[in-house]
């Protein structure tokens, strides 16, 4: 009888130690997993993790670390591209070349990224000073934040115009396009840098545009890097 009493006592004690030992190894992978997600977090390239949660809460990251920008908020109206872009074009072939992305880039410089009235007067008078001659060096070498606003606008806008062939004829003009037949319907959300947690904590590095069955979509599939270079993506 004792026996018996002694070998229950030591199950109960056995199936305990167990449990507890279980106990801890969840605790333990848990903190480790934790403790890698916020290691992958505070290595993301470019700092985007911080960045995204500062501009969550509202604070100013138009900032320049280093040799890079980790953050610019695009805010050129239509008209201003429009005035810069049809400059850079009616001077195609000719001497003097504008390169409309400059001019974008002077105005917001002088103007601290605002494009009123003032800017585009700034874009015509840029314009005419180097049909005179004058170089883009000469008319920034006072603007401190030229070469951020060019290389802002570089990232953004670089490639739209330029050369290109249709239908055998080469011709000069905006390259970019819509990927989505003209007059057909459709849906898109604004929700780059958007918190996505499906799979692991991250931000979403796409823009989401859906068309209706039927919709002639141009697709190009590519690759994105993104944290541990997984993720990859179709277009």
């Amino acid at each position: 009888m004792k026996r018996k009493n002694l070998y229950g006592l030591l199950m109960r004690v056995g199936v305990m130690l167990e449990a507890a030992a279980l106990i801890c190894l969840i605790a333990t992978g848990v903190t480790s997993r934790k403790g890698k997600e916020e290691e992958t977090k505070q290595t993301s390239a470019g700092g985007i993790w911080e960045v995204l949660e500062k501009h969550q809460r509202g604070e100013i990251v138009e900032t320049q670390s280093g040799d890079y920008i980790k953050w610019v908020d695009f805010t050129v109206p239509a008209d201003a591209m429009t005035k810069a872009y049809q400059y850079d074009v009616d001077s195609y072939g000719q001497e003097i070349h504008l390169n409309w992305i400059e001019l974008l880039a002077y105005a917001a410089a002088r103007q601290g990224g605002d494009f009123g009235k003032a800017a585009m007067k700034n874009i015509d008078e840029c314009a005419d000073e180097l049909q005179k001659g004058r170089t883009m060096e000469i008319l920034t070498e006072k603007l401190k934040y030229y070469p951020y606003y060019l290389e802002a606008y570089t990232a953004v806008l670089g490639g739209f115009v330029g050369e290109y062939e249709m239908d055998g004829e080469k011709r000069y003009g905006l390259k970019a396009y819509s990927p989505i037949a003209a007059g057909f319907y459709y849906t898109d959300y604004d929700d780059f840098g958007a918190s996505r947690s499906y799979g692991y904590a991250r931000p979403h590095l796409g823009h989401d545009m859906m068309g209706q069955i039927g919709t002639p979509i141009e697709i190009i599939c590519g690759t994105c890097a993104s944290k541990n270079d997984v993720q990859v993506f179709a277009f």
